[in-house]
């Protein structure tokens, strides 16, 4: 069954203790929200938080935006009952931290099955650490409910005693890794965060150098950041256009008894007509929540 196209292009981390934040991500052109009860939350706050998401979702109202659960760490005086309470929250996926082994995806399989949980819930995945980055293989293999890796660079960067730099030379074997397992089991993969909330060109360049390594999308720290990450995760008219057109040439040429086509002296074979499908079908649904967004803003004018 041919895998459905969802943009995953800008997905924006919010602190599940920040009210108005929960609210304000209903209008944000974001394609996914991770409400977070893991990392941008306190201590004392993190049952507060799980509550302000509960109700958040209870209200609804995010539309075409999926919306994901970082819980904490079973290992945590919280993690346990994050997951149970994500169970049936109405969320789409749930993100679980520092991921390393595949048992540690199917014991939240195992707790979600037992409270429950619709099999449309997914899991998602934090790739964060130097284990993690060994075990990314046997991580993407774990779980049907798993669709998604997550890479978490700044606690990578920490752990390799590695430096934040422009070109992320120093990430690139655990990108390339994570990168390898997703593809090899079917799923999609984000890329980590750019931390520096006033450097929009080395946010473009590391939108541009991740899309063009193949990730589906970048992770966010901040809204004024979703438009770049949109911008740079999105076909190009070029990209669709030709697509559009292989794919016709393929098609004219199959219906002749050609086993492949030339389309302006570039040999077109079944491989590329599949990505072309793969863009067609992405910038399909990206004119879809654009749509949506259009329509929404004019009804708040109105």
């Amino acid at each position: 069954m041919a895998k459905v196209a969802r943009p995953r292009r800008s997905v924006l981390y919010m602190p599940g203790s920040n009210t108005r934040a929960l609210e304000k991500a209903r209008t944000l052109p974001a394609d996914a929200l991770i409400f977070d009860i893991e990392d941008a939350v306190s201590a004392d706050a993190k049952v507060e938080a799980r509550n302000n998401i509960l109700a958040a979702l209870k209200q609804g109202g995010y539309g075409y935006r999926e919306v994901i659960i970082r819980i904490n760490g079973f290992g945590s005086p919280w993690g346990y009952d994050d997951l149970v309470a994500a169970c049936n929250s109405g969320a789409d996926a749930v993100l679980l931290p520092k991921v390393e082994s595949p048992d540690m995806v199917r014991q939240a399989e195992t707790v979600m099955a037992a409270h429950g949980a619709p099999a449309n819930l997914q899991i998602w995945a934090m790739m964060e650490t130097p284990l993690g980055m060994l075990h990314s293989e046997a991580v993407a293999a774990s779980s049907p409910r798993l669709t998604c890796l997550v890479m978490g660079t700044s606690d990578l960067a920490k752990d390799l005693h590695a430096s934040h730099t422009p070109d992320r030379m120093p990430m690139l074997t655990s990108l390339g890794l994570c990168l390898l397992a997703a593809r090899a089991y079917g799923l999609d993969i984000l890329d980590g965060v750019h931390l520096d909330l006033r450097d929009d060109e080395g946010l473009a360049y590391s939108c541009k150098q991740g899309n063009d390594m193949g990730f589906d999308g970048k992770t966010l720290i901040h809204p004024r950041t979703i438009e770049i990450a949109n911008q740079a995760f999105s076909p190009s008219p070029e990209e669709i256009e030709w697509s559009h057109k292989i794919i016709a040439a393929h098609a004219a040429a199959m219906a002749e008894g050609k086993g492949v086509a030339v389309y302006e002296g570039k040999l077109i074979e079944a491989l590329h007509v599949e990505n072309a499908k793969r863009m067609v079908a992405l910038s399909a649904a990206i004119a879809e929540q654009d749509a949506e967004l259009a329509a929404q803003r004019q009804a708040v004018a109105e």
